[in-house]
């Protein structure tokens, strides 16, 4: 696979107020040095946008990747967030269509990734923009037309959904051999968290599947491995699971 020498690993922060987000910055400061990046979600839920996630997570990692929604982007207007990348040099961001608001009062524009990409490409040419890749919403030609649409728009990597099966890696790591790639990986450790993935983001879970942490921390460590072998790179989300319970002694 196309891709530097070292397997960069991220980790994915949920925004939820400043103070949590600075504890679990430092504590993968800390204790998780083989960490490298922060890549932060932008979640209409949260009063902090990911931009400014970013510029947080600055203060402790020198490579941050924000998320940004398409759809909150008027595509007329000047790009909200570009001072707060320049200022903070954040120079790799992650574009992704992004749900629809449940707040109807909030806007929201006629725009894909795709548009969204163009945009940046044309305000701020040296930014690296990653897109998304979902490997379960539709078949393989689709997804990957989709991913051609994408980088002709600009893109240079992907980030893919979660997996949770080696063997689907395999299958995608084949597919996207001459790409630049992040694996996403997330533990599941409920029966409804389980059942959220498979109506939510249409996940088939493998047969061995456990909701467990000890199911979930192998998985990590396997995902881990095929990304080094493979020279590329990982992001995990630990969402509502303890960092250090989930990742330590893996990373």
């Amino acid at each position: 696979m196309l891709h530097s020498n070292k397997t960069r690993i991220s980790i994915e922060l949920v925004p939820r107020n400043e103070e949590v987000l600075k504890q679990e910055l430092n504590l993968l400061k800390e204790q998780f040095k083989a960490v490298n990046l922060i890549n932060i979600p932008d979640l209409t839920s949260f009063k902090i946008r990911s931009w400014d996630g970013c510029a947080i997570a600055s203060q402790f990692f020198s490579q941050t990747i924000p998320h940004i929604r398409a759809r909150d982007i008027d595509p007329n207007s000047p790009l909200p967030m570009q001072q707060t990348l320049l200022d903070n040099g954040i120079n790799e961001i992650l574009i992704v269509t992004g749900d629809p608001h449940t707040d109807f009062n909030v806007p929201q524009y006629d725009v894909n990734a795709v548009d969204i990409i163009k945009k940046f490409k044309d305000e701020m040419p040296d930014i690296k923009i990653y897109a998304a890749i979902d490997q379960y919403r539709s078949g393989f030609q689709k997804e990957m037309h989709y991913l051609l649409e994408k980088k002709a728009a600009g893109a240079v990597g992907f980030f893919t959904q979660p997996f949770f099966d080696i063997r689907f890696m395999e299958i995608y790591g084949e597919i996207l051999a001459d790409q630049e790639v992040f694996w996403g990986v997330s533990p599941v450790t409920s029966e409804k968290s389980k059942a959220y993935w498979e109506k939510r983001n249409c996940v088939v879970f493998p047969k061995e599947f456990q909701p467990t942490l000890e199911w979930n921390r192998k998985f990590a460590s396997q995902a881990l491995n095929f990304a080094k072998t493979s020279n590329t790179n990982i992001y995990f989300m630990p969402i509502r699971i303890d960092i250090a319970q989930y990742l330590g002694g893996i990373i």
